[in-house]
């Protein structure tokens, strides 16, 4: 299923965001930075990838529901999907 690019702005945006911050902590890791502030920016990048898979998961499921003959995923394999990312 190609989902509405439109849609996936959003998704785009806080990948983005979070690879900035990825090189963050690259840089923080290079500079000696503390283990917990790297490890705190660790686990914001974290959840910012889990929300952005969530996302591309809900707008997914909306697609499925109001148009449910032009996508090629079914239920089934929406909800693996969800789960893979738990």
């Amino acid at each position: 299923m190609e989902l509405d690019p439109t849609e996936m702005q959003a998704v785009v945006k806080r990948l983005k965001r979070a690879q900035g911050q990825i090189g963050g902590i690259l840089k923080m890791i290079d500079e000696g930075r503390e283990c917990q502030d790297i490890v705190t920016q660790l686990a914001a990048v974290s959840k910012a990838l889990d929300r952005a898979g969530f996302a591309v998961i809900a707008l997914g499921l909306r697609q499925c529901i109001t148009d449910p003959d032009a996508g090629s995923m079914d239920v089934e394999s929406m909800e693996k999907l969800f789960l893979s990312l738990a």
